[in-house]
């Protein structure tokens, strides 16, 4: 039995806490909300499950309730490229819902998560009805690509601790991820396989954004305190 349906055996609907926590719901009207929360499913993915793989057909648009996952591919070399994580509130794949064409990125489960979909053809309805989700969507693409684009001059940086500062930034996306808040649940081997380096030398890096009061270290997270100062990171060259 493969994972993808091992988590969509465990579909399920959602609660009312779980609703409450989807950001674009709030958005619709009356009649538009009571349809979308009926036809929301939510999955719990173990880690390393996979909630899309590269190929496969377009079922759902997914979002983050809880946990964490990473958006990546492999290029031509065979070696894995990590196009972004994705904390709790995050909703991704609206491009690729618009488009109905297979995947072309993995979606995986970094920890144990709780992973919401809304059917494609309940999304396209929606586009067809809602000013409101309209608007949502036409944010998250166009905050989806200056992700990319970031992540693209991140993959380019020869400096750790930028690379680092830049990631955490990214994670930190109050429009994209509005369920991190200020504090984001994350282990320094998490951040490692997102931003590609060793976990020691995310600890170094950590350590040089808190002595800059960029964030403070907390138990099970991290605590931003300057999100300008993760974004511009420019004095760290210098480090």
């Amino acid at each position: 039995m493969s994972t993808d349906l091992t988590l969509h055996q465990r579909r399920r609907p959602p609660t009312t806490d779980e609703l409450r926590g989807i950001p674009w719901l709030r958005l619709l009207q009356p009649e538009e909300r009571a349809r979308a929360a009926a036809a929301l499913l939510v999955g719990e993915a173990a880690p390393g499950d996979y909630v899309c793989r590269i190929g496969k057909p377009v079922t759902y648009w997914f979002g983050v309730v809880e946990g964490l996952l990473k958006m990546s591919a492999d290029n031509a070399q065979g070696l894995t490229m990590t196009f972004a994580g994705l904390p709790p509130g995050g909703w991704f794949g609206e491009g690729t819902a618009l488009k109905r064409e297979p995947y072309r990125y993995n979606i995986q489960a970094l920890r144990k998560s709780v992973v919401a979909g809304l059917p494609i053809d309940s999304f396209h309805w929606l586009l067809d009805h809602s000013i409101g989700f309209n608007r949502f969507v036409m944010n998250q693409l166009n905050e989806r690509l200056g992700q990319f684009i970031a992540a693209r001059e991140i993959d380019r940086m020869n400096s750790p601790d930028v690379r680092v500062a830049r990631s955490l930034a990214a994670l930190f996306n109050p429009a994209l991820y509005p369920g991190v808040g200020e504090i984001l649940r994350i282990t320094q081997q998490e951040l490692a396989y997102l931003v590609g380096l060793s976990r020691q030398r995310v600890n170094e890096a950590l350590a040089v954004l808190e002595a800059q009061q960029a964030i403070r270290i907390e138990y099970g997270g991290l605590r931003v305190l300057n999100l300008s100062a993760l974004r511009s990171s420019v004095s760290l060259d210098k480090h």
